[in-house]
């Protein structure tokens, strides 16, 4: 990438993170173009579509949940280690309002950009949730996909009660309950 261009893709993924902060992942994209000081031409030369700019400015969030999987993967626990993980990716679904909404969707849309981010998360969670089943801690009939739709699920329903931050970890651990084995 040209010098000019990267300092463009840099600018256009500031300006979506502050736009999706402020105004959520329907924030539009004219206006994160505009914010970035180019045409909005520009912003789908780097980014074809709005999952595609969501996947990229995720993408620093992803790399983070991929370093704390491996870490947890050589903790003495598996299931404690199999529940931080989830509470983390519980508190970055949330972090922009509407990101869980994208993210659920893209359970059933393997096409979309954001699915890029989904594959790698889907395997180390997979990691994790079997370490906790080899462990007998966990159900084994529990599948990752379904751990992932739960947490975006809590993520999306907390979103609207920013005056309760312990609302997701309450639903978190109330939904974990029903995933240990008897």
């Amino acid at each position: 990438m040209r010098a000019d261009a990267r300092r463009n893709h840099e600018r256009l993924l500031t300006e979506a993170r502050a736009a999706f902060a402020e105004h959520g992942t329907d924030a539009s994209l004219e206006d994160v173009a505009r914010r970035a000081g180019v045409g909005i031409g520009t912003l789908y030369r780097h980014f074809p579509n709005r999952d595609a700019l969501l996947s990229a400015v995720f993408e620093e969030a992803v790399g983070e949940l991929l370093t704390r999987s491996h870490e947890l993967l050589r903790a003495p626990e598996p299931c404690a280690a199999l529940v931080a993980w989830l509470r983390e990716m519980v508190r970055h679904a949330g972090e922009y309002r509407g990101l869980a909404r994208s993210l659920m969707s893209v359970s059933s849309d393997r096409t979309s950009a954001l699915a890029r981010c989904s594959d790698p998360i889907r395997e180390a969670g997979g990691a994790l949730l079997s370490r906790a089943q080899a462990s007998g801690a966990v159900r084994p009939d529990v599948a990752v996909g379904d751990l992932l739709q739960l947490t975006h699920a809590i993520a999306l329903a907390t979103e609207g009660t920013p005056d309760d931050p312990e609302l997701a970890d309450r639903l978190l651990m109330l939904t974990l309950r029903g995933l240990k084995a008897d």
